[in-house]
């Protein structure tokens, strides 16, 4: 759909026609709000609160000048803990942290209290995605294990274009390991077992779960883990609960699966994606009106129940459209539903961001981040009334990259304005605070301090957080390389203190504490080596970059109960700030010159190859290949990483100026044959200079030192608007 790029009036603002038409013909339907009224209130909101969001930008630039002046006088602060933290506070960076309290945000959907589990993120530009991700709440948990290298990929386990049996087999043991330790019998295992039934009495009473095992009947070892059953088309459904998450046996004789399957169990379905971020953040591109419309009117289409995605799939026309909830019988003859949709939250641009899509009265540009607070929240009333989404009528709001409590508090104050200009009752909007930036996780406490009531959730964010890690220290010294930064001891203190401290803050019962993003998306076999971690550190929930993935991250939270795990660290030590501010500093006469050469060209390869996407073809967020050719998922916040990493190596003089640009062609030719199958793909080697993306992938680095907290968002939009032109232009000229 076309969307007009002319400005019109509204109020004292002059907004593009294309986002007014939006809201007034869109969003607005069905709602008691007046056009009039919404402009009115909007614009008030923007005159009250541009001021302090540009002094608070301010502020972060001047902290950053005077660390850069202490470092350039005392070189790293490991050497000088005490006096580094002194300094920190006397310019504000540290403030006081406030009397022990525990949070108090109310109306909260069981997702976020109760219920750990697997978290997706997905960007809310791609309405297949982002249906995908909600439906991902049940998950196959045959399809996950057989086509991923869950089960191992070789010999005659491998998977071929017919169905392998003897992996089919591999997937049967597997699962009935699983099912033994989660759902023990009392008598036997999962794996001699020929038949699950539900007896009842009668069509409308009492029921139990019977197994046979080795001939003979036996029950689960906790009969209340049998809470539900449904019965049609000759197949059987049975629900099975465990730490609050649930399972479904699916027992069906008929099917192919069934037919194999000694007790005919067809397939184990498994909760998996327990919440998910709809974001309009890192993972999305959207430089301009079109693109943010799009975004918004998905989030409109989900919060409505109404979003539906057409596309082609083996030759056939598929349409993808939400998930209905799941209805079975209960063992006591009720009837109860189960979820059958992730619960959404959506997260919003932080305050650093900007739009020209509205300008205020003085025609300059408001904060991306008053558009999206206002309108994403308008987006869910819909769901308010109808609650399919939040039952409690509840909008969840991620606010990503605040750096202090003073920012945490512009936060709740914008959204309490929202609230009124759209006749919320106060606290609808609940706050989910990233932590993601070093002044954020040196003054956490104080942070949730000011979003006790509304704070539904934290999350450790280790991509962005590294490359702020980076800049903040960018005068200390050359900084570690990519692989060593995540082995640091600032990083594993960052995470523990995050735990820690949510857990003091009384985020046991209430409130998620989320961790970061398994980043190897074809890795599944790793992922369920490792990502049990998460869980074991006491978070609640965790990223992870698809529905396959959180089917089998939601195994983890079987093995692992949470609540146990947070109530054993709730009164552990917190580590220390001289820990979290130990710098991750090199020697770099330590590096050789292969060593060097092999950091450069791993980190310019990954920025180019992430870079041409975004910019090129507008993707925020995808599986790029590494300089391996192994699939990583990246999004501004690993391009953020590499390219501080680079630039400090420039600014300290481990690489030159002319050892970069080398690397870079060299890499740039890389990438052009990694996307060689791409039909779309636009190479940059040949000619860099007249490249978009190749440019703008080179200045992330030659800028990166200045560039305000390392962000990139400015040199991609910038970039990416310059390719939308030039398209336009293009598609002018033939038509």
């Amino acid at each position: 759909m076309f969307v007009s790029d002319t400005y019109v009036t509204r109020e004292n603002l002059k907004v593009k026609s294309g986002l007014a038409d939006f809201i007034e013909m869109e969003a607005l339907v069905g709602l008691s709000i007046e056009a009039g009224e919404f402009w009115h209130g909007f614009s008030d909101l923007c005159t009250k609160h541009m001021c302090t969001n540009r002094n608070l930008l301010q502020e972060r630039e001047h902290l950053q000048q005077k660390i850069d002046h202490w470092h350039a006088e005392n070189g790293s602060a490991t050497s000088k803990p005490a006096a580094y933290q002194s300094f920190l506070r006397k310019i504000g960076y540290l403030v006081a942290e406030p009397e022990n309290f525990r949070i108090s945000t109310g109306s909260l959907d069981p997702e976020i209290t109760a219920i750990s589990g697997p978290q997706l993120v997905v960007p809310l530009s791609n309405a297949r995605y982002a249906l995908n991700a909600v439906n991902a709440r049940w998950g196959s948990l045959y399809d996950a294990l057989y086509g991923t290298d869950a089960i191992p990929q070789r010999g005659n386990l491998q998977a071929r274009q017919e169905y392998n049996s003897i992996r089919g087999q591999a997937v049967f043991d597997y699962v009935a390991t699983f099912m033994d330790e989660v759902f023990p019998l009392k008598n036997g295992r999962h794996g001699d077992v020929t038949a699950y039934k539900v007896e009842k009495k009668s069509q409308i009473q009492c029921a139990r779960l019977v197994i046979i095992a080795n001939d003979a009947k036996t029950q689960l070892q906790s009969e209340a883990a049998f809470i539900g059953y449904r019965e049609e088309n000759n197949k059987l459904y049975i629900l099975l609960t465990h730490h609050r998450l649930h399972i479904e046996l699916v027992v069906d004789h008929t099917h192919p699966i069934g037919k194999i399957h000694p007790a005919g169990l067809s397939d184990v379905l498994v909760e998996s994606a327990i919440t998910v971020i709809q974001d309009c953040e890192d993972s999305v591109a959207a430089v301009d009106v079109q693109d943010k419309v799009a975004v918004y009117r998905n989030w409109l289409g989900l919060m409505q129940a109404s979003l539906e995605e057409t596309f082609e799939k083996n030759s056939r026309k598929v349409v993808r459209k939400l998930n209905p909830d799941k209805h079975y019988r209960s063992a006591n003859g009720d009837i109860i539903s189960m979820k059958g949709r992730a619960l959404m939250m959506v997260r919003n641009v932080g305050h650093h961001m900007m739009t020209d899509i509205v300008l205020d009265g003085n025609g300059k540009p408001v904060g991306e981040g008053f558009m999206d607070a206002t309108i994403t929240t308008l987006c869910a009333m819909h769901d308010i009334k109808q609650q399919k989404n939040s039952k409690v009528g509840a909008v969840y709001i991620v606010k990503p990259k605040m750096h202090c409590p003073k920012e945490v508090a512009f936060s709740v104050a914008l959204f309490a304005d929202v609230e009124r200009i759209l006749g919320l009752s106060a606290n609808t909007i609940k706050i989910g605070i990233m932590d993601e930036e070093r002044r954020m996780s040196a003054t956490l406490k104080a942070s949730i301090k000011e979003a006790e009531e509304r704070v539904f959730f934290i999350n450790t964010g280790f991509l962005d957080r590294t490359g702020d890690e980076i800049h903040t220290a960018m005068q200390a010294g050359p900084v570690l390389p990519k692989e060593q930064l995540k082995a640091d001891s600032w990083l594993s203190t960052y995470e523990d203190r995050n735990v820690v401290i949510g857990l003091q803050c009384g985020f046991i019962g209430r409130a998620q504490i989320g961790k970061g993003m398994w980043a190897k998306p074809d890795s599944m076999h790793d992922m369920l080596e490792q990502k049990i971690d998460h869980p074991k550190l006491g978070a609640n929930c965790a990223w992870v970059p698809s529905p396959t993935a959180s089917t089998l991250h939601a195994l983890h939270y079987h093995y692992v109960n949470v609540q146990e795990v947070q109530e054993k660290r709730l009164n552990e030590a917190l580590p220390s700030l001289s820990a979290l501010f130990s710098l991750p500093i090199l020697d770099p006469s330590r590096l050789s010159e292969r060593m060097i050469q092999d950091e450069l060209d791993n980190n310019a390869q990954g920025i180019l190859g992430y870079v041409v996407r975004w910019v090129n073809q507008g993707i925020g967020c995808s599986k790029v290949p590494d300089i391996h050719n192994t699939p990583l998922m990246e999004d501004r916040a690993t391009c953020r990483i590499s390219s501080q990493i680079v630039a400090n190596w420039l600014k300290h003089n481990v690489i030159s100026e002319a050892d970069l640009l080398e690397s870079f062609k060299r890499m740039a030719a890389v990438v052009d044959a990694q996307n060689k199958n791409d039909s779309s793909y636009n190479p940059m080697a040949l000619n860099t200079e007249n490249s978009a993306a190749f440019q703008a992938a080179l200045t992330l680095v030659l800028q990166g030192a200045e560039s305000p907290s390392g962000y990139t968002e400015e040199v991609l939009h910038t970039s990416r608007k310059v390719v939308k032109k030039r398209l336009l232009a293009k598609s002018k000229h033939h038509s």
